[in-house]
């Protein structure tokens, strides 16, 4: 016996499915914008031109070694808004880097300013694999 199903399940599928299909341009419109928060000498080919022009996340990949020796430098609200764009980049070095920076858990954005919670949020929101 086939039940019919709900028309509300239709209307959440619809809805995935176009939040989905638009994740990818989102996800990368955020990255960008947390490149360009964080400091372009992090990603890509490390030029701000080269972060103005870059047409895909690919093209942004962060600097890892780079931004591991700068950590030191950094404000604590910087190496946190960095580690967890790396987190996003590569779980297990991010990771690393979120340890580093005194990541405890999600309660520690609280000390990031609302453009970085955007930014991670939006990157959460849109993730679709890098």
């Amino acid at each position: 016996m086939n039940l019919p199903l709900p028309s509300k399940l239709f209307d959440e599928i619809a809805l995935q499915e176009a939040h989905f299909s638009k994740a990818p341009h989102a996800f990368f419109c955020a990255w960008q914008r947390g490149a360009e928060l964080a400091g372009a000498d992090y990603f890509g080919k490390g030029t701000e031109q080269a972060l103005k022009v870059a047409i895909d996340k690919w093209e942004l990949r962060p600097n890892m070694a780079y931004i591991a020796k700068a950590m030191r430098v950094m404000s604590p609200g910087q190496r946190m808004f960095i580690a967890a764009m790396t987190s996003i980049y590569n779980s297990h070095d991010g990771g690393k880097l979120l340890r580093r920076a005194g990541f405890e858990g999600l309660s520690d954005f609280g000390g990031l300013d609302l453009e970085r919670r955007k930014v991670i949020a939006a990157l959460v929101l849109n993730y679709n694999g890098f």
